[in-house]
């Protein structure tokens, strides 16, 4: 029987959420994903010594120099992992634009203009924008410019239903952070059946389906490989590259656990969303405001370690 991971290649794209270039290469996920934290590790890694050394000669002098060298590596990480996955790769815009809608298309527009300078197409390249009501709209913008975009910190499903009816190309409902609340809320241990991150997901991903909705679903921010299993059939899955090894090692049967029919199934009506009612549905449910508010912080505290490391070695 094969292992757990070639098995679920079948039933949901793979996604590796690592900039780790060795991993890449041995795990071969169909897209990969990154993120302020995944960038400032990997331009720390020995595999991009020479291309942190060439961005800072570049960028000395520049004007807003550290701002430009951290552009200059996000893109570049990306850039590298193009060459190595078949399909797309995820790019984030500075968290702290994360509630500037028009600031976030600039940037979003200028990571696009820098991938075709590296000789990667815009059909390679997802934008990742925070879903904040601000982020979503900006989305609108930018997927009727026909730059596609990655939703992430999606925890509820009023962020769901806003990103679908701004045409978003992707979204990143995540799983683990919503377990990490609720247990520490309630003191109770999940298991894949009972897990609130992943009855989050795979009810977006019911609605999603029973209205015909094209946006891709791709859960994120695993614990452990149950919560993955959990969710075999989703459109798209993007996991760490210890849990794609643990399900590589793993044998069994993995059936699908999500399946278009099913959700079919379930006769989901469509829900309006506007801003009065996306801002009162985040304002109603604690765990969707505070996971999203600490995502962007932590991604904007990454992004202030990449800045501290370039202004030391600057000097």
């Amino acid at each position: 029987m094969a292992n757990k991971l070639d098995q679920l290649r079948k039933l949901s794209v793979v996604v590796g959420d690592t900039g780790d270039i060795d991993a890449v290469r041995a795990l071969k996920p169909q897209d990969c994903t990154t993120n302020p934290s995944i960038v400032l590790k990997a331009v720390q890694s020995p595999a991009f010594a020479d291309h942190l050394a060439r961005a800072l000669k570049a960028g000395k002098g520049r004007k807003n120099a550290v701002q430009a060298i951290a552009d200059d590596l996000t893109v570049t990480v990306g850039a590298e992992l193009s060459k190595i996955v078949p399909g797309k790769v995820s790019t984030e815009v500075d968290a702290r634009l994360s509630f500037e809608k028009k600031a976030s298309i600039k940037k979003a527009r200028a990571l696009i203009a820098a991938y075709k300078e590296l000789g990667i197409k815009q059909n390679r390249v997802l934008i990742k924008l925070a879903s904040t009501w601000e982020g979503i709209q900006a989305a609108r913008v930018l997927q009727a410019e026909g730059i596609e975009c990655n939703m992430t910190l999606i925890f509820n499903m009023a962020q769901a239903v806003a990103c679908a009816d701004a045409g978003a190309f992707l979204i990143s409902p995540f799983v683990g952070r919503i377990t990490d609340w609720y247990g520490k809320a309630t003191g109770q241990t999940y298991t894949p059946a009972t897990d609130p991150g992943v009855a989050s997901v795979a009810r977006i991903y019911d609605y999603y389906k029973s209205n015909g909705i094209k946006t891709v679903v791709m859960g994120a921010s695993f614990r452990n490989i149950g919560q993955i299993e959990a969710l075999a059939g989703c459109d798209r899955l993007t996991i760490s590259p210890q849990l794609l090894g643990e399900l590589q090692a793993a044998t069994g049967d993995l059936p699908a656990a999500l399946t278009i029919a099913k959700a079919k199934a379930t006769g989901m009506a469509p829900m309006a969303m506007d801003e009065g009612t996306f801002r009162w549905a985040m304002n109603e449910d604690p765990m969707a405001t505070e996971k999203l508010a600490e995502g962007i912080r932590n991604f904007n505290a990454d992004t202030q370690k990449l800045f501290a490391l370039i202004e030391k070695a600057l000097g």
